[in-house]
């Protein structure tokens, strides 16, 4: 398991990852916003390439979401899909959920409830 903290803004954002049955989960706290997505997107498009990347990142921790953030999916999506893998973003909240679905990012990633829900499809 790896662990990203943003040293700018200690404790406004953090990223474990861990691996389920060969799927990175990610999961993310706080805020994904300009002064982290390089630490975001370092974490979603780190994968080696050994296998069709398959990650689910767990949203239920994020309270806020900018454009930058929605920049990392659409980068990460594009990545997995070459690879033949998938994308799942997890346990949204609601206003988090209510702007992937304004931008048309749902209709992209598969969005699910909770993360044993992403695992499972």
């Amino acid at each position: 398991m790896s662990g990203i903290n943003q040293q700018k803004r200690p404790g406004r954002f953090s990223i474990e990852s861990a691996v389920v049955d060969g799927i990175v989960v990610a999961t993310v706290l706080g805020e994904i916003d300009d002064d982290v997505v390089d630490d975001f997107g370092g974490a979603l498009l780190s994968q080696d390439g050994a296998m069709p990347p398959r990650i689910v990142v767990d949203l239920s921790g994020v309270t806020f979401l900018d454009s930058s953030g929605i920049n990392v999916f659409i980068a990460a999506y594009h990545r997995v899909s070459q690879a033949q893998g998938w994308l799942h973003i997890a346990g949204a909240q609601e206003a988090i959920l209510d702007l992937i679905k304004m931008v048309g990012i749902d209709t992209l990633i598969d969005c699910r409830p909770s993360v044993e829900q992403a695992l499972e499809s």
